[in-house]
């Protein structure tokens, strides 16, 4: 593996439908302006409960890119 430098930012996802959308919405909505994005790690998942069930799903996540 090559020596790359790396540099991390924090985001949170949400989606209605489960922890895997709202990390997978997060990596998308960042991929817009963030290139070379190589890793993500879930430091947090909590939600909001509406009427005794899952209402909202919010995942913390580090994502990990390279510097050029």
């Amino acid at each position: 593996m090559s020596e790359h430098v790396y540099k991390m930012v924090e985001l949170v996802g949400s989606s209605t439908q489960s922890c895997d959308d709202a990390i997978r919405n997060a990596i998308a909505k960042a991929a817009q302006t963030i290139k070379h994005m190589d890793w993500f790690e879930v430091t947090g998942t909590r939600g909001h409960i509406v009427d005794g069930k899952v209402g909202h799903w919010q995942v913390t996540l580090k994502v990990g890119f390279r510097v050029d």
